[in-house]
């Protein structure tokens, strides 16, 4: 078995635009999910906005610059994310194809990457 990490990358527009009923909607989707995945499911965990980040950079003289906001501006930020331990790749984009997200198609993607294991 591997550990891969489901990144999910959206709007956050969309999903502060969103109304309760969508964002209810939305939750039960991701209950489902993972109780559909209860058996391969390690951890998860939704972030908060991208407002609430703060990012810690070295500044070139031996210290370091801590601002606040995200790492980068774009128009997708990280907006949650799953590690689960499935056999391979296919299971991982497989589980990943089935994840909710907010966000019209092509505003919203899941990243999948495998971890390395320490030991």
């Amino acid at each position: 078995m591997a550990h891969y990490l489901l990144l999910i990358h959206d709007n956050e527009a969309d999903g502060e635009a969103a109304d309760e009923r969508a964002v209810r909607a939305r939750d039960a989707a991701h209950d489902r999910w993972r109780e559909e995945h209860r058996d391969v499911l390690r951890y998860t965990a939704h972030l908060r906005p991208t407002s609430a980040s703060t990012t810690v950079r070295e500044d070139g003289l031996g210290g370091h610059l801590v601002t606040d906001g995200p790492y980068a501006e774009t128009k997708e930020a990280l907006g949650g994310f799953y590690v689960i331990d499935v056999p391979d790749l296919d299971a991982a984009l497989a589980a990943a194809r089935r994840l909710p997200y907010f966000g019209a198609v092509g505003d919203a993607a899941v990243e999948v990457r495998p971890l390395y294991h320490a030991g």
